[in-house]
């Protein structure tokens, strides 16, 4: 095993559940991996939903499995880019100094990371820190969402709802790279951004309905959840496909789970298809990704950018939501 220093390192830290006001820096040890772990000098890192969802415990179903009256795993942060700095004795994968890019189960937001090897992929020398650092949940999410659920193929018509934020700014992307026809709904003030990565048309949903139209849609991705099941399927060819992420509405005991299985139960009584998605994170799937933005076919949208000194103040306004693309963290010296 290579070694790391163990000198202390610079940790957010969330003591309990909450907002970005219970966040702190906190001096912390630095990780040592086991045999099939990977530490990594964290350059850049970004925010996704699951953030969220495990800083403020809620659903409060969450809980059962992260810590009831506390989190268990305190250090928050999933997505992130940097240079590996040690490697447990059975990585044969990664060296020391190269450059990797993932998603991992908790700690993203501090100087150094630890974490399973399968959790990482090699980023390009093309890409920068940041682009790397936005891909992973959002861009995997989508794939696999339109991909592998939606078996979306070239000239078939695709609604995204919801296009404009972190996962629906990848989905319009990737749609158009299987070589579907793109219809994207967002806000008015996020429009000529969706229209930017390649979306063919775009609705502002405050001004006109996609489910009052006569157009019907081989598959629906909705990253809102803000339309009764019915309208979806109003949209839908008979052979259609409606994809529901976890994105969908929920109150602070089930979240999405009431929705979700809303969603499996109506599949059982229509000719189309009605799934939810439930990302699985895969090396595959992020070297296919990253393969994809050196190739400049796919662009991470990224809205706003702080130092990683400053991770509170940038979840406070994630929280806000509204988001268009992605928020960044950068490391100090970046």
């Amino acid at each position: 095993m290579t070694d790391v220093d163990t000198a202390s390192m610079t940790a957010w830290i969330a003591p309990r559940y909450g907002g970005g006001e219970v966040l702190r820096s906190e001096i912390v040890p630095r990780p040592t991996p086991g045999e099939r772990e990977v530490v990594v000098r964290v350059r850049a890192a970004s925010l996704c939903s699951g953030d969220l969802h495990l800083l403020t415990g809620t659903p409060y179903l969450l809980r059962l499995g992260f810590g009831l009256r506390r989190p268990k795993h305190p250090m928050i942060g999933q997505n992130l880019a940097g240079e590996v700095v040690a490697v447990g004795a059975l990585v044969p994968e990664f060296a020391v100094s190269d450059r990797v890019f993932g998603e991992v189960p908790s700690g993203a937001f501090a100087e150094y990371a630890r974490a399973d090897v399968g959790c990482f992929a090699a980023v390009p020398a093309s890409i920068g820190w940041e682009e790397a650092a936005a891909v992973p949940d959002s861009g995997m999410t989508a794939l696999q969402g339109l991909r592998d659920i939606g078996k979306v193929g070239p000239g078939q018509r695709v609604l995204i709802n919801g296009a404009s934020g972190g996962v629906g700014s990848f989905a319009v992307q990737l749609a158009k790279v299987l070589g579907a026809h793109v219809t994207a709904v967002c806000s008015t003030r996020h429009i000529e951004m969706v229209r930017s990565i390649g979306a063919d048309v775009v609705i502002d949903y405050t001004t006109d309905d996609f489910a009052a139209s006569h157009l019907r849609y081989d598959a629906i991705f909705d990253l809102a959840g803000n339309r009764k099941l019915r309208d979806y399927l109003r949209a839908l060819t008979p052979a259609g496909v409606y994809i529901s992420s976890a994105a969908a509405p929920g109150d602070n005991w089930l979240g999405p789970v009431r929705w979700l299985a809303s969603v499996v139960l109506a599949n059982l009584f229509t000719r189309r298809t009605l799934k939810p998605l439930l990302m699985r994170p895969t090396p595959a799937d992020l070297n296919y990704l990253a393969t994809l933005v050196a190739e400049g076919t796919l662009r991470p949208v990224i809205q706003r950018r702080y130092p990683l000194t400053e991770a509170a103040s940038a979840i406070a306004a994630f929280a806000e939501g509204h988001a268009s693309g992605k928020t960044v963290l950068l490391a100090l010296d970046d």
